[in-house]
């Protein structure tokens, strides 16, 4: 509150909140909720000279908003916010079970989004040997691939979707992931639903963690137990669970809008109340079966994914994905909405098992679209690989496109 209160940005808007009072839940929801249209609508120069506060010993770094809307804003971060950061990053490894002395084939974007350099970094904090490999764009998949055979990593992170290019190119190559080194994968960043899951451990024979942070704040949790929920580091960051107006929490299992305070990452950004637009239930720690067990569980309702409306009808881009990750003979697909002669096309593009009868899986897939989301798609059969190299050159593969004129 004191730092915030330093910022020409919350002049006017903290003077009535009493500091000696804020262990008070109704003097705490005092403080207004900060969302991202509001930083959104500062010009650079309002958000760098009225927001951000410079440290005596300067900035460290900068890194990037992680939104795909609009123009992103960069935070600058101390050295102070580094060395707590680091912290942060470095319990995922622990939470998720990774011992001192594994190895780690990063695969997350090296640049200035930060998950990827700072999950690198924190794993010499943690005792593990790392890899900086970067996505596709950095160390092409199919190098990739040669330096999990060489090195045999233990560890593997990156985004699901990449983890499923590589295990499809994998496949297109003859190579057998499944059998390999890694025992333990590290996904953040995207929506990780159950059939991803699912297929990501099949596809490499290993155990899959999701890890949970934000710009704003840092790495905030990590799971312990697969789908369980993310351990969030409730002694590095404040987080509420509340109701659509903000004004009250929701109870334990209840969704509601995740919103946060950085209790050690704030002191060129002092983030209050963040509200990240997440929605989320939480509860309580349970049965102290690991060090983690004394974190609350928060985990998403995956209820921002994106949608397409064809033909009157509300497509949803995630309740899509995990149905086709359902379909045990599909290896990969991709969406297309065209215009053909003024009418509305779904295109919808599928790799598969080897030897499986294309003409056969096609129809099969086609109806069985239909028949759960009410509209026929074209369904093509693509060679193995094919994807694989089209996404190759993508952060997120970019698995929906409207196409649409």
């Amino acid at each position: 509150m004191e730092q915030a209160r330093r910022a020409p940005f919350y002049a006017g808007k903290l003077d009535q909140i009493e500091l000696h009072k804020l262990d008070d839940p109704d003097e705490w929801r005092k403080i207004p909720v900060l969302t991202k249209d509001m930083l959104r609508g500062l010009s650079d120069g309002d958000f760098y000279r009225g927001f951000c506060l410079e440290p005596a010993d300067g900035i460290a770094e900068y890194w990037r908003s992680g939104g795909t809307t609009g123009t992103p804003l960069f935070y600058p971060r101390s050295f102070e916010d580094i060395q707590f950061a680091m912290t942060g990053f470095a319990r995922v490894y622990a939470c998720a079970g990774c011992m001192r002395g594994g190895r780690v084939h990063v695969s997350f974007p090296l640049g200035i989004h930060p998950v990827g350099q700072m999950l690198a970094r924190s794993a010499t904090v943690a005792g593990i040997a790392v890899n900086w490999a970067g996505s596709g764009t950095t160390t092409p998949s199919l190098m990739q691939l040669e330096l999990i055979d060489r090195l045999r990593p233990t560890i593997w992170t990156g985004m699901s979707s990449y983890g499923l290019h590589l295990a499809n190119l994998a496949e297109a190559r003859g190579l057998d992931l499944a059998s390999g080194p890694v025992e333990t994968i590290l996904c953040s960043a995207e929506p990780l639903s159950d059939a991803k899951r699912a297929k990501l451990a099949q596809h490499w024979g290993a155990q899959v963690r999701d890890t949970f942070g934000m710009t704003e704040a840092g790495m905030m949790g990590a799971e312990c137990g697969a789908g369980d929920g993310f351990r969030i580091w409730t002694d590095m960051f404040f987080i509420e669970v509340l109701d659509e107006e903000f004004r009250a929490p929701v109870a334990e299992g209840e969704v509601g809008h995740l919103v946060v305070t950085p209790l050690w990452t704030n002191n060129v950004t002092p983030f209050l109340r963040w509200s990240s637009g997440d929605l989320v239930t939480w509860r309580q720690g349970d049965d102290g079966s690991s060090p983690f067990s004394v974190f609350p569980l928060v985990k998403h309702a995956h209820r921002t994914a994106g949608f397409f409306k064809i033909r009157g009808i509300n497509f949803n881009h995630s309740e899509f994905e995990d149905f086709m990750f359902r379909i045990p003979v599909v290896n990969d697909f991709k969406v297309e909405l065209a215009t053909v002669q003024d009418r509305e096309i779904l295109r919808l593009m599928v790799e598969i098992k080897r030897d499986a009868d294309a003409a056969s899986v096609a129809g099969r897939i086609a109806e069985q679209v239909r028949a759960v989301f009410e509209v026929r798609p074209d369904v093509e059969v693509l060679p193995i690989g094919t994807l694989a190299k089209e996404f190759e050159g993508s952060i997120k593969a970019p698995r929906f496109l409207d196409r649409r004129t």
